[in-house]
């Protein structure tokens, strides 16, 4: 079985979505989840505007305290309340932001998240754009 092939150009079309939406904010780092008031964001939390997850809802995304143009990970959830599984990008986080993110989508028993770094190799069969 073949294990994930981190290919860049995956990562520069994410990075392309990214630059041509604007980020909109509604849960600021320290707010609470507006149904489970003990979970607290610690980041800024919210969509990049005119996009389409899986959800049907804008992609989401976590940004931290560092200056990025560019998505850094995504953390892929899991939830079973939903029935459904996420991709939400993460941009400008530190390490200890990233591992933050990944405690606060991992607190329940009903949600499990894991994280995809990115990665800068180009596969053989990648065609340049």
């Amino acid at each position: 079985m073949a294990g994930i092939e981190n290919n860049a150009t995956f990562w520069q079309k994410l990075d392309t979505i990214l630059l041509s939406s604007n980020i909109t904010i509604d849960r600021p780092k320290g707010t609470c989840h507006f149904k489970y008031k003990n979970l607290i964001y610690p980041v800024d939390y919210g969509f990049l505007t005119d996009t389409l997850g899986s959800d049907q809802a804008p992609i989401d995304i976590f940004v931290g305290s560092k200056e990025s143009n560019s998505v850094a990970a995504l953390a892929i959830s899991a939830d079973v309340l939903k029935k459904d599984c996420e991709v939400k990008l993460l941009l400008g986080c530190t390490e200890e932001e990233t591992l933050s993110i990944l405690e606060f989508l991992n607190q329940t028993e009903f949600q499990k998240a894991i994280l995809i770094y990115r990665g800068n190799e180009i596969p053989s069969w990648a065609n340049e754009d």
